[in-house]
């Protein structure tokens, strides 16, 4: 199992002293384990590969422990004051004491719980003795996986062992047993817990012959007796509830691992994993903010600082974070429930429930595997919290629902491993500033347990429900009866014996359920498969979870804390909408494979029935408008998915994506890009608005294969610049797109942006509509559009209001737009046009006497001396911008507008229609002004125009 935890260093690859060509079999040796225990798991390379793992390391706390108080653990998860005794170094482990023994080597054992960091403690140390930074009076440091000597089934000796892996110490000395030459070996034994090691005599005879063969648990007994190679020194490296298994007389010393105890080993844990980064000054910025964030959440004593005691929930929350902020479309394709799942199979892969002590059972023939044991209790756990709604727990609910009923010898002797190694691993004290939460319904002073990362009780919540763990009690029984009728052949006689122990006989008379059977078992099953479905959508569009941020804002937070105001919520208690993106995420075939490495099959059947039936009920809920939070879920929980066939039919009856005012991040970006990416070339949105989204230029790239399926494009309040305009333009010449409205209100792209914009023009033929009002055009970009407009034909409506143009360019343009052959309406308002302009510009836009057409030129509440018909709809604009403008400056233009107003009045016949129709304009005026002098406007929600 490589390391899960304290993996940590510089890009800088160090090279050991000794890659120089030799024929010395410990340089070879040395050579050999060095790039053995170099290599990286894949799970590591999703950081992007900078890491090299022999400086990649920050040392958890390692305790020396009494022999008596060996299984004493600290007295809390967050405790950060020193401990009263010292953190030890395994090099000082193996100094020599005041009870050493002259010719005899010390025996030390090095214990902890799951995800501590034992694997990585272990490799790091591996390492810095071949590069000579570390125990260097050791000439040969052997090291083994009590995993693979535990599956040897033949009988080997000492040397057969050490040759069987390092072929090239076949036949060194130092192995021979002769003198004292075994001193300057170190066998390191990583993971004892999986070797049923038994040190009675009569069951392990005794050796001292590193020549004779014997069973390979005989030969490491032998070896911690000192009876084989006494000189030889020996680490070995346990979980808790094996810590018994190697008699206390033959321990030299116990060390107990601890994890990380303060919030500065996990803040140096973070800058050496999020500090990693390749991409410029910009992401080195970013991952400092981040740990930043980060540290302040520890050092408030958080939930997370109470999850990052384990160098384990480190790594889940850099990749995490890593996951969330350094999105590369480049790279391979990463989840979140791949994230989840490549965890547990790091920190549980290969791990099985062992009988325990003293059992004369090998373990290899119970492979009862631990991660499906963590699901079914654990996981029904966090199943009914989720279903009620709950996240913490008190210990008498733990007791029942991980306790359960009375249970054999051998299922007590598992639950009491699963409680030493496993259960802190996934759950903790709940705090809140570093104090425990009071129970609830008035249960004061009791301590309540929470999963270590909220996440965590959704996936698993999931995983029990994929894995149709919650089945009724006639599925399961229907499934036995399955499973016997496999075992019986066609012999009806053993056939009918089988059932009956099931079914009463009469039943069979009546009917005839030896031929109905197994029509009635498929169709539970599926059944059971079509309930998985309709809870994964009723999860996804939960009416009361319908105004929380997003998923991935909410795991993000979830990590980083809330700073400053809390997010209001709608919805009493914290949402559970990460449990069926987990759940659609879980059926994805590389998540299952790993899945089937712990233990845990997920049958291709079962997905096929899941996938259908979720099919339909999505189709049906989308066929509702559903809110931009619930929608960006959706799309997580489609790439979640990945399944490119069903995601293409179910955006299939999806033609608007509406995301306003969701905060967009480069992931969020090339989710939707990679969802939009399994629909066919023919498939176009009517319209994606992705305003007010803080799209920057680098996320503009990502969504670009998501743009070229949509008609209209908006891409209002947002901090697009100048450089923008250039992948814009390149949008536009796109054969492959087919924008007909592209609207750019309020993004900074200045004359020269508009310039480069306007450049697609010539050759764009598919835009109707184009909104630049606010994007700092100035004359120069009016008059290069005019310009532009003569080789463009199907533009129908142009937006360039509150744009600085003054009266020359607004008429260079109008009077381009009277020439154009569809343009029907220019928006001039809220530019400092004179009132001799705005006639001017009214005038012009009037068709000539012979033949001309009239363009709508909307500069003013009025047209001429009358009011325009679109009054409305320019002091709505006005309305609904005003907390982003320049207050003075829109004041100054509403004052113009009430001017405007009085002039058009006094040109007018008095009527009472028309009197009164000014009046209606002018309060709206004065009702806008005063809003704007109160300072006290409305929160933009974005209008398009």
């Amino acid at each position: 199992k490589l390391p899960c935890a304290a993996d940590l260093g510089s890009s800088k690859k160090v090279r050991p002293h000794f890659l120089s060509p030799t024929a010395d079999p410990l340089e070879i040796h040395k050579k050999k384990v060095f790039l053995w225990f170099s290599h990286l798991p894949q799970e590591e390379k999703q950081f992007g590969g900078y890491f090299s793992p022999e400086t990649m390391h920050v040392d958890p706390l390692v305790l020396e422990r009494e022999a008596e108080e060996r299984a004493g653990v600290l007295s809390s998860p967050l405790q950060t004051q020193t401990p009263s005794t010292p953190s030890v170094t395994v090099e000082q482990l193996f100094e020599p004491t005041d009870t050493w023994i002259e010719g005899r080597g010390l025996n030390v054992l090095l214990y902890g719980a799951v995800g501590t960091g034992k694997s990585t403690v272990v490799r790091k140390l591996v390492l810095d003795w071949c590069a000579g930074r570390t125990l260097t009076h050791f000439k040969l440091l052997v090291p083994f996986s009590c995993e693979d000597l535990g599956q040897l089934s033949k009988v080997a000796s000492l040397r057969d062992l050490v040759s069987r892996k390092y072929r090239h110490l076949r036949k060194h000395p130092l192995l021979s047993g002769e003198g004292d030459q075994a001193k300057e070996v170190l066998f390191v034994f990583n993971g004892m817990e999986k070797m049923n090691l038994d040190f009675r005599i009569g069951a392990t005879e005794l050796c001292s012959d590193p020549d004779e063969a014997l069973p390979p648990g005989v030969v490491v007994v032998n070896l911690l007796r000192k009876y084989l190679l006494p000189e030889a020194s020996i680490l070995v490296t346990t979980r808790l509830s094996a810590l018994d298994r190697v008699p206390q007389k033959y321990v030299s010393r116990y060390a107990q691992i601890c994890g990380f105890n303060d919030p500065d080993r996990q803040r140096a844990y973070f800058n050496s994993r999020l500090l990693q980064q390749g991409g410029g000054s910009a992401r080195s910025h970013e991952a400092h903010a981040l740990i930043e964030l980060l540290y302040l959440n520890l050092q408030r004593e958080s939930q997370l600082a109470a999850a990052c005691f384990l160098p384990s929930y480190c790594w889940l929350t850099c990749a995490t974070l890593h996951f969330l902020h350094f999105t590369d479309a480049k790279a391979p394709i990463r989840t979140l429930t791949g994230i989840y799942t490549s965890f547990l199979r790091l920190n549980f892969g290969g791990e099985v429930l062992g009988t325990g002590a003293g059992t004369n059972v090998p373990i290899q023939n119970q492979p009862s595997s631990l991660m499906l044991y963590v699901v079914r209790t654990l996981g029904k756990l966090a199943f009914d919290g989720v279903t009620d709604k709950r996240t913490s727990f008190s210990e008498e609910e733990l007791e029942q629902w991980i306790g359960g009923k009375t249970k054999t010898d051998e299922e007590l002797r598992q639950l009491a491993m699963f409680r030493t190694d496993v259960l802190d691993f996934f759950l903790a004290p709940s705090v809140e500033g570093g104090r425990r939460l009071p129970a609830e319904n008035g249960e004061h002073d009791a301590r309540r347990y929470v999963f270590a990362v909220p996440a965590m009780q959704e996936y698993l919540a999931a995983l029990y429900v994929v894995l149709g763990e919650n089945k009724s009690a006639l599925e399961k029984l229907t499934t036995q009866v399955s499973a016997a009728i496999g075992q019986a052949s066609e012999d009806v006689n053993a056939l009918v014996n089988i059932l009956s122990k099931f079914i009463p006989l009469r039943i069979f008379a009546v009917f005839n359920l030896l031929k109905l059977f197994p029509k009635l078992f498929e169709k539970i099953s599926s059944r059971n498969k079509g309930s998985i479905a309709r809870t994964m959508a009723a999860e996804m569009f939960r009416t009361e979870d319908s105004y929380n941020e997003d998923v991935l804002d909410q795991v993000e937070q979830s990590l980083l804390g809330v700073h400053g105001p809390h997010p209001k919520q709608y919805c009493e208690g914290r949402p559970f909408e990460l449990y069926p993106i987990f759940m659609g995420g879980l059926l994805h075939y590389g998540n299952r494979v790993l899945l089937q490495q712990l233990g845990c099959s997920i049958q291709s059947t079962t997905v096929a029935q899941i996938t259908q039936a979720l099919r339909k009920y999505l189709v049906r809920e989308l066929s509702k408008p559903q809110p931009p939070e619930e929608l960006m879920d959706l799309l997580v929980l489609l790439y979640e998915f990945q399944n490119p066939r069903v995601t293409a039919e179910v955006l299939a009856s999806i033609r608007t994506i509406n995301l306003t005012n969701i905060r967009m991040t480069p992931l969020k970006c090339f989710v939707l890009s990679s969802v939009l990416s399994c629909t066919p070339a023919s498939y176009h949105l009517e319209e994606m608005n992705l305003s007010s989204c803080l799209l920057t230029h680098d996320m503009l790239q990502l969504l670009w294969p998501a743009f070229r399926h949509t008609h209209n494009l908006n891409l209002q309040y947002n901090s697009l610049g100048p450089e923008s305009c250039v992948l814009l333009r390149d949008l536009l010449l796109d054969p492959m797109s087919s924008i007909r409205s592209l609207q750019l209100c309020d993004n900074p792209l200045l004359e020269s942006g508009a310039c480069t914009l306007l450049e697609a023009l010539p050759e764009n033929q598919s835009l109707t509509h184009l909104s630049l009002m606010h994007t700092g055009l100035g004359d120069r970009g009016a008059l290069e559009l005019a310009e532009r407009l003569r080789q463009h034909t199907g533009l129908l409506e142009l937006n360039v209001a509150y744009n600085n143009i003054g009266d020359n360019a607004a008429l260079a343009l109008v009077d381009a737009c009277r020439e154009h052959p569809s343009i029907h309406t220019v928006h001039l308002y809220l530019n400092p046009l004179s009132d001799v302009g705005k006639q001017t510009l009214y005038v012009r836009g009037v068709p000539e006497s012979q033949g001309g057409r009239r363009v709508k030129v909307l500069a003013s509440v009025i047209e001429g001396a009358d009011i325009s018909e679109d009054w409305h709809p320019i002091l709505t604009v006005i309305r609904e911008n005003a907390s982003s403008w320049d207050r003075q400056r829109v004041q100054q233009q509403l004052k113009v507008f009430l001017r405007d107003l009085d002039w058009g009045r006094q040109q007018q016949q008095q009527s009472l229609w028309k009197r009164m129709h000014f009046r209606r304009v002018e309060m709206g005026v004065r009702k806008t002004l005063k809003m704007l002098e109160k300072d006290d406007p409305p929160p933009s929600s974005g209008v398009n125009q």
